[in-house]
């Protein structure tokens, strides 16, 4: 078991639930509700990336890039779509905001943190799937 991951978990569900409790007074309480969700269900998956960690066979940089890749992808999702519902920066995410869009500043760095998440997420999945392969193919 990956200990720090399972407490990223934690930390990211902790967050994503006092968010939730804000979700009506935001702009865009639809992505706030989309944030708390994400947050939620990404904290979930790093406690369960943790209790199968030792089943990934990585070399050292690999596992630390899957690592960060997985808790960055996490944090910058929930954090992306927290920021655009507080902010009303929506144009990233059009059905979770109904095509509400804010000050141009904001929309790009939701945008850029979105983006971000896309590769970062990809390439933890693509390592914990490579991690995953069976003892006789990783020889």
């Amino acid at each position: 078991m990956n200990r720090q991951i399972v407490r990223h978990g934690l930390v990211l569900m902790l967050l994503a639930l006092v968010a939730g409790m804000f979700v009506q007074a935001m702009p865009i309480p639809r992505l706030g509700l989309s944030a708390h969700t994400i947050g939620i269900l990404s904290g979930v998956l790093l406690i369960a990336l943790g209790a199968v960690w030792r089943l990934f066979t990585l070399k050292p940089l690999q596992q630390r890039v899957m690592y960060w890749s997985w808790v960055y992808s996490s944090y910058a999702n929930w954090l992306a779509c927290l920021i655009g519902a507080a902010s009303g920066a929506g144009r990233m995410t059009p059905l979770a905001s109904a095509g509400a869009t804010g000050a141009a500043p904001v929309e790009a760095l939701v945008a850029a943190m979105l983006i971000s998440v896309v590769v970062t997420a990809l390439l933890a999945t693509g390592l914990s799937i490579y991690g995953l392969r069976s003892a006789t193919e990783a020889a």
